[in-house]
């Protein structure tokens, strides 16, 4: 619900285009929020418990809005601070990030009326918390922005809301376990989903509700409106290990609007290197599928990276798809003990085969292998704007 918020998703979340180089002079409101924001980071915690201690107490009426555990929402409102600190002067990106968290926020219930009582527990946590920074400036800065950033999502929701349902009800037709912590889980939603190949959904399972977590979709488009998604169960993960060990044909869960920029430019002639971990290998499967429905012999080359042999669950549907389209490589990559495919780790594997100037990297995994993957192909030729995830974190490692 809340108005600053950064995704409701596990790995792959709401597509934040990577910070444009720097040229300009920032604006005065940006270097006092930005202060505001250096001063709070070492008690981020603190700040946001406060903050939502206070939003509770002064407005019960919406805890009911939000899961019951609040360690990961905590963790997420700081993030989109400094998502909207860091694209205050740039326009156009935060518009488009605060519109998709306007869209998003429908599947909670949020309505323009309780933009303001965030904003109000805001501002008391800020002052509160950054006693040094804090005065009549870095409020007016901070109620210019915050005004700024909930219209947005105000406006955004609103005329979404003309065409398009809060959520999708979805029902699971097929649950097939590819190991021991994998499931490909099959859904069919109620009404018509649009979506676009590389794209991912937040989903609520009736185990966990009001706990959302984003899982990319496994397939392009399918003239059967049926959704694959892949999940992978892990450790205190409450909606991954329901669908994983729990969900059966015949549950329905809870689909939130299609989100992420990971798609396919249709326009270009140059290839695509995709390089997918563990289940990260769900939306290349379903840009490869994209590529050939559009039937330009566009060369693709897939990275498909595990930690033992056992993790390429899906590696032989895309052999199938490779002996189907000359144009299009696989190269399995497992790091420890392998038999199929390279041994060794999937940066160093991009690297062995580059130079990759005429292509457009796609990445989706984890965020350590999306971090050190950007490197890679930066590395051998491919400018850091084309290269395409929705990883929201920093990718600078900390220290």
């Amino acid at each position: 619900m809340t108005a600053i918020s950064a995704d409701d998703g596990a790995t792959t979340t709401g597509g934040v285009p990577a910070p444009r180089e720097k040229t300009e002079v920032p604006s005065p409101d940006a270097v006092v929020i930005r202060r505001t924001l250096a001063e709070i980071e070492p008690v981020a915690d603190e700040v946001t418990s406060y903050f939502y201690a206070l939003l509770f107490v002064q407005n019960p009426w919406l805890r009911d809005m939000f899961p019951p555990a609040m360690d990961a929402q905590r963790d997420r409102l700081f993030g989109a601070l400094l998502t909207a600190a860091e694209h205050i002067d740039d326009t156009v990106t935060l518009t488009d990030y605060l519109a998709h968290l306007g869209r998003g926020h429908r599947k909670y219930g949020t309505r323009s009326e309780h933009y303001p009582a965030v904003g109000e527990a805001l501002m008391y946590a800020l002052e509160r918390y950054a006693p040094r920074t804090w005065g009549p400036e870095a409020e007016a800065a901070w109620v210019r922005a915050y005004t700024a950033i909930s219209q947005t999502m105000i406006d955004a929701a609103a005329a979404d809301e003309l065409s398009t349902p809060a959520w999708w009800d979805a029902e699971i037709v097929g649950h097939e376990r590819r190991t021991s912590d994998v499931a490909v889980v099959t859904v069919r939603p109620e009404h018509p989903y649009p979506y676009r190949a590389g794209q991912y959904a937040s989903l609520e399972t009736p185990w966990w509700p009001r706990v959302w977590r984003h899982y990319s979709f496994a397939s392009s488009p399918r003239s059967d409106g049926l959704l694959s998604f892949h999940v992978k169960a892990v450790p205190a993960g409450w909606v991954s290990r329901a669908l994983v060990h729990r969900a059966r044909r015949g549950d329905v869960i809870r689909l939130g609007p299609p989100g992420g920029s990971m798609t396919v430019d249709h326009a270009s002639d140059r290839g695509l290197i995709c390089v997918g971990g563990s289940t990260g290998i769900a939306p290349i499967k379903a840009l490869v599928e994209d590529v050939a429905r559009h039937g330009r012999r566009r060369p693709v080359e897939v990275f498909f990276g595990a930690n033992r042999d056992a993790d390429l669950y899906d590696l032989d549907s895309f052999l199938d798809l490779e002996r189907r389209h000359p144009w299009l490589a696989v190269r399995p990559v497992v790091e420890h003990f392998a038999t199929r495919g390279l041994e060794g780790r999937l940066p160093e594997a991009v690297r062995q085969f580059g130079p990759w100037q005429e292509f457009d990297g796609y990445l989706s995994g984890p965020p350590q292998m999306i971090r050190k993957s950007v490197d890679a192909l930066v590395s051998c030729g491919i400018p850091a704007d084309r290269i395409r995830h929705d990883f929201t974190g920093t990718l600078v490692p900390p220290g």
